[in-house]
């Protein structure tokens, strides 16, 4: 009888533990997701701030660059898409919601770099602060989307973990969208140039000489991973010749072809 109790008892208890950790489980998605929804807000917010400055933007360069159509229409339909998506959605992003953001993002940078072909509207007032606004909402919101996409990682984390998968599939908590910049323009390192170095004097430039390139060091590839032999580096250049020793060198050539004599002992009938 006391046995059974005992069997009874430690059953219970797993129960209750098992209850805990689900009980704890299940309110660390709810917190989490209330995280990922808490910061999409604030990007939604300076999303919406983009959509109210974009219109302002396209009629000052359709003022000065009518040029610029094909650009101001790919805007204005990007910026039409992404705010009809919004409306529409709920408290979370989806996948084509990002990327129709991503494609306004560049449509946007786009249309600041054909400005530059424009004088006079790159010193319009109106123009430099609506450029000015739009760069501020547009750091706000990459600020915003690390903070999101760092919550993401952390929620979808505990979906695929084990044991908080099992909470996850229970109650359908699904995993949330990431919200990133997948332009390839965006994400391509920028080629820099730094051009040839000359020297400039006082009245004239001159090229400084070129140098000699140190030959380079062979290792033997059997090695794999090993550290350089140092004694590479000492070797010296090809064509060094050591001074002989005993004796004195000869003398360098003068100009114009003259030998000096050679110095040492002379035979005495040689006068």
């Amino acid at each position: 009888m006391g046995t059974a109790i005992t069997v009874i008892i430690i059953i219970l208890v797993i129960l209750v533990i098992l209850a805990l950790i689900g009980m704890s489980s299940y309110n660390g998605f709810v917190k989490s997701r209330n995280l990922i929804q808490e910061s999409w807000r604030q990007i939604d917010v300076e999303l919406n701030r983009r959509y109210e400055l974009i219109p302002n933007l396209v009629e000052t360069v359709r003022a000065y660059a009518a040029h610029e159509r094909n650009t101001l229409e790919d805007v204005t339909r990007l910026r039409s898409q992404a705010q009809q998506l919004s409306q529409s959605e709920g408290a979370l992003p989806s996948q084509q919601r990002a990327d129709v953001e991503a494609e306004l993002s560049g449509a946007v940078r786009n249309l600041i770099v054909s400005v530059e072909a424009y004088p006079d509207l790159k010193s319009n007032q109106n123009f430099l602060e609506l450029q000015r606004q739009l760069a501020e909402t547009e750091d706000r919101i990459a600020a915003g989307r690390r903070f999101y996409n760092a919550n993401v990682r952390v929620y979808n984390t505990k979906i695929e973990s084990v044991p908080t998968n099992i909470i996850a599939n229970m109650f359908n908590f699904e995993k949330a969208t990431y919200f990133q910049v997948d332009e390839p323009a965006v994400r391509q390192a920028p080629d820099v140039n730094f051009g040839e170095i000359a020297y400039r004097g006082d009245q004239d430039q001159r090229q400084l000489p070129p140098q000699q390139a140190a030959p380079p060091v062979q290792f033997d590839d059997r090695q794999g991973d090993l550290l350089p032999n140092p004694q590479e580096y000492q070797q010296p250049p090809q064509g060094y010749q050591p001074p002989r020793q005993g004796g004195s060198q000869a003398p360098p050539p003068q100009p114009g072809g003259y030998m000096p004599p050679e110095t040492g002992p002379q035979n005495p009938n040689q006068r």
